[in-house]
């Protein structure tokens, strides 16, 4: 099931409050559990991310083909790669 503009926008809501934590990624998880959600450190990711919130960084996967792919386009993401950032010193 690919991404609704509705979803995309409350995921992004999530993780642009000043109090989003690591546990976001538990909340947008049970909140939205019809889409793929990866979790992983931004050092992991080498593809430009889709936004980029405080210590998150947000990437679409399109996993409706063979191989799941980062891509730029919501309309073809089926899951979120949420790629928390280190802390700055």
């Amino acid at each position: 099931m690919a991404l609704a503009a509705t979803e995309l926008t409350e995921i992004e809501r999530v993780l642009a409050s000043p109090d989003a934590t690591p546990q976001a990624y538990i909340e947008l998880r049970q909140k939205f559990p019809h889409l793929a959600w990866i979790r992983c450190d931004a050092s992991d990711v080498t593809e430009t991310p889709y936004r980029s919130f405080g210590a998150f960084d947000l990437h679409l996967l399109d996993s409706a083909d063979h191989c799941a792919a980062i891509t730029d386009d919501p309309a073809r993401a089926t899951g979120i790669v949420l790629a928390r950032r280190a802390a700055a010193p």
